[in-house]
């Protein structure tokens, strides 16, 4: 990966050996690591290590949770909020696995439609939800520093599961609640 950097550097009419960039080849491979470690990461063992039996039926959700992923299109960051809620049946979630669900996937070279849907995908799955709902809005530098240029617009994707796709009325609550404080 070095040395794709030191060539990339090149190719742009940089000196790979400038003081400045000396270390940047390293750094862009640390970063990318880290930027990609959800694939390294297994969301059903995340879900299954926190797995509570209780007997609860309301709905629960973590709103507003930080997201950082790359496009997959241009390797350029979008970020934004990521809204999740399901409704148990039997088993609940501990709090923190929820938003460790969303890194895995937010931490891989993505979509964001594809990304919203692997979220919800894994929660309906691995918890046996009566229902999952997701919704991230995120801001897409790829179409704030290049192309189109709209530095403020924002991509809203949703995933519906289980009761959240079938009953109007739960996908209504979740919308609501998610929407009455961001």
């Amino acid at each position: 990966m070095k040395n794709a950097v030191r060539k990339l550097l090149e190719i742009v009419g940089e000196d790979p050996e400038r003081e400045g960039l000396k270390k940047t080849p390293a750094r862009v491979e640390s970063s990318m690591r880290f930027l990609t470690s959800g694939y390294r990461m297994d969301a059903d063992q995340i879900i299954t290590s926190a797995l509570f039996h209780e007997k609860c039926d309301e709905m629960v959700i973590i709103k507003d949770i930080d997201l950082f992923s790359l496009c997959e299109h241009h390797l350029l960051p979008f970020y934004g909020k990521a809204h999740v809620a399901y409704i148990p049946n039997g088993s609940i979630l501990g709090l923190s696995k929820i938003p460790r669900v969303v890194e895995v996937f937010a931490r891989r070279l993505q979509v964001q439609e594809r990304l919203t849907n692997q979220i919800g995908s894994a929660l309906y799955q691995g918890l046996g939800a009566k229902g999952v709902g997701v919704v991230i809005e995120a801001l897409h530098l790829c179409m704030a520093m290049r192309g189109v240029t709209q530095k403020s617009s924002k991509t809203v994707t949703s995933a519906m599961f289980g009761n959240f796709k079938e009953d109007h009325r739960t996908r209504q609550e979740f919308l609501s609640l998610i929407k009455s404080s961001s």
